[in-house]
């Protein structure tokens, strides 16, 4: 005798449809939530990467169709080696190389715009636990950013553990963002955290 039973199958209505993803974070939050709340955790969702030999515009179509704005820029060995943003693609990184250096578009590759990783800082897991969306909010602002990345000391090493993404935190505090306008996203997301104390 098996302590194991079969479930009950049911047909299918012809309106059915797939859920679709929703990385698992809440649909609205206050500025007071855990911070934990608001971050897109790497362990429950894969992170969206690339190679450095990829051309700028792969590393575009590649976001568009993951729906982020930021890829992990990962070495063959998939060590991580930079990061690339939709505002690296489209904005004057890209158009002062192809004028200095004389290169095509379709010739720049990631690693000519990437942020390369001497240049990334990240946020400890064990403060982000401790802190607020208002804190996270606050912080990128501080620091001119759109993303924030969160490390985690782990027996194999520093590991990318999550990133934070103001247009993800606008999202679930139900504030819209201009695109690509960084000064009034932060101010329209101060305001509501203000109009909360």
């Amino acid at each position: 005798m098996t302590r194991f039973r079969a479930l009950q199958r049911h047909g299918l209505q012809p309106d059915t449809r797939v859920c679709l993803f929703d990385d698992g974070l809440p649909l609205s939050l206050a500025p007071e939530a855990p911070a934990l709340k608001s971050m897109t955790d790497l362990r429950r969702v894969p992170a969206a990467s690339i190679k450095p030999e990829a051309s700028i515009d792969q590393a575009m179509l590649r976001m568009i169709h993951m729906g982020v704005r930021l890829l992990f820029v990962l070495d063959e060995l998939g060590v991580l080696v930079g990061l690339i943003t939709a505002r690296d693609i489209m904005g004057e990184k890209p158009v002062r190389l192809a004028a200095e250096e004389h290169i095509a578009r379709e010739n720049i590759h990631v690693q000519n715009v990437m942020v390369p990783l001497e240049q990334i800082d990240a946020l400890d897991l064990p403060e982000v636990e401790r802190s607020s969306v208002g804190d996270i909010v606050l912080t990128l602002r501080k620091a001119g950013r759109q993303h924030a990345l969160v490390r985690e000391e782990t027996p194999h090493g520093t590991e990318i553990r999550g990133i934070f993404s103001i247009s993800q935190i606008a999202r679930q505090l139900g504030i819209t963002l201009p695109s690509n306008d960084v000064v009034q996203s932060f101010a329209g997301l101060e305001q509501l955290i203000a109009s909360d104390e």
